[in-house]
């Protein structure tokens, strides 16, 4: 009897921990929900000030000196979140220091580099202001370097509660000081400086009210080399990444006005919201899971996985479809005549988006796994797709083409997504199929409800 009972306990087990797996992933999926909802209606209320204190040029300008400045990031990305979020070691404080260590050494030399790139980029872009601009808003980056590893540990054991908490206050305490600057300066420096500040407001947040180790300077021999191992795929990783996140800008940057640059920016800002939320719930949510769970493990772990890669593609398809319907009436409600035309972007955008959610938590499977050779494979196989169809498309038909370009992209790019996901047992052709014909019906249906605000917008 006492045998059967054990047996039961044992068999038990597994369910059990999927079921913990199931409840600590629901609730840090709502946590990151949350802190995305509430982060990005701070950002729009934020922008609908700022665009009344601020110029389009303003807005124009600002793009491209964020667009160089995620550059120089993904650049120098060693993937120090994703390498403790990974490892074994990934609490071990010898460990944690040698990573804020190379974290720290980074953002000095980011800010060296954009100090030598920031004349010749504004050659490039034909915009004088960019030279001192940039070199300012990079400081950031300096202060950003001594973030603490805390944030990083959080999110390995799906701690997000706190974290949530004072990302938040950080982002509504910036707010407050771009706007504060705005009504002083009303110029583009406003928001430079406002970046550096901010900074300096989030690492004082971050020390004094996050909970973990205190991180010292440090560099072990072993955690760097794993580090290093780890990290450098995750480095050509983030430059291919950057190609796919930014290089519509850079490339737009080249096309268009400073004021058509910042119309296009507020469109695409709001359509890709899907994406950006998704971006920030699989960084978090399914490295611990892929972990913790691997899907090529058993066939429960599969099951687990695809009910909560359903409710997550499920919430990112929701957003993207009433995006593509209602967004033309949000930004006239939103935005002085100005922005017109951002409506059409938004809608063209956000029709993407239902495309680029599909694979989205494929790609965090290979990270999981300390496979980051494959997920280097992945980027740098979708960098180069993405770029020559952006180029083909620009070069033929402009804006219009570019935007073309990028759903095309999309399409060419899942077989490497289904490459990466089959070696970790991770592929779900069902889940996929579903969601594509959702996703090409309900764009067709966006495109033809506004097709002329959209072309208005892309011949504009």
């Amino acid at each position: 009897m006492s045998q059967d009972a054990d047996a039961t306990t044992e068999l038990s087990e597994p369910q059990q921990s999927r079921k913990a797996m199931a409840s600590r992933a629901l609730g840090s999926g709502a946590w990151s929900t949350i802190n995305f909802g509430v982060a990005q209606v701070m950002r729009l209320g934020s922008n609908l000030i700022l665009t009344r204190l601020l110029s389009p040029d303003d807005f124009g300008l600002m793009a491209l000196v964020t667009s160089c400045m995620i550059g120089l990031t993904m650049f120098s990305d060693m993937g120090l979140g994703p390498s403790i979020a990974q490892s074994k070691r990934g609490d071990d404080p010898d460990f944690l220091n040698t990573a804020w260590t190379i974290k720290v050494i980074r953002g000095f030399i980011i800010l060296a580099v954009a100090i030598v790139m920031a004349w010749p980029m504004s050659i490039f872009f034909n915009a004088p202001a960019f030279a001192w601009i940039f070199p300012t808003a990079a400081a950031s980056m300096v202060v950003g370097g001594f973030f603490p590893t805390r944030i990083d540990t959080a999110a390995r054991h799906l701690q997000l509660r706190r974290l949530t908490i004072i990302e938040l206050t950080n982002q509504f305490l910036g707010i407050l000081i771009l706007i504060a600057l705005a009504l002083i300066m009303r110029n583009v420096w406003a928001l430079a400086i406002g970046s550096v500040m901010g900074a300096f407001v989030q690492l004082a947040m971050f020390h004094y009210f996050l909970p973990g180790h205190i991180d010292r300077f440090g560099m072990e021999r072993t955690a760097r080399e794993e580090i290093v191992k780890f990290g450098k795929w995750i480095f050509f990783s983030t430059i291919c990444g950057f190609l796919l996140f930014q290089g519509d800008r850079i490339i737009l940057g080249r096309i268009l006005t400073l004021e058509q640059l910042g119309i296009f920016n507020i469109g695409q800002f709001l359509g890709t919201l899907p994406a950006v939320l998704g971006a920030a719930i699989a960084s978090r949510l399914f490295i611990p899971i892929y972990r913790e769970h691997p899907p090529g493990e058993s066939a429960e772990n599969r099951r687990a996985l695809q009910r909560i890669r359903g409710g997550f593609s499920l919430l990112l398809m929701s957003m993207a479809i009433v995006l593509s319907l209602v967004g033309p009436s949000v930004v006239d409600f939103l935005y002085d005549s100005r922005y017109l035309h951002a409506g059409g972007i938004l809608v063209a955008v956000a029709c993407i988006q239902m495309l680029i959610v599909i694979p989205m938590s494929y790609e965090t499977a290979a990270l999981a796994s300390g496979d980051s050779r494959a997920f280097f494979i992945l980027q740098s196989s979708r960098a180069g797709i993405y770029i020559v169809t952006l180029l083909i498309g620009v070069w033929l038909f402009g804006l219009a083409g570019l935007l073309a370009g990028q759903a095309l992209a999309q399409l060419f790019c899942y077989p490497v997504a289904v490459w990466t996901a089959r070696r970790q047992g991770a592929w779900d052709p069902r889940h996929d199929l579903i969601a594509a014909s959702i996703a090409v019906a309900a764009a067709a249906f966006a495109l033809t409800l506004h097709r002329d605000i959209v072309a208005a917008a892309l011949l504009h």
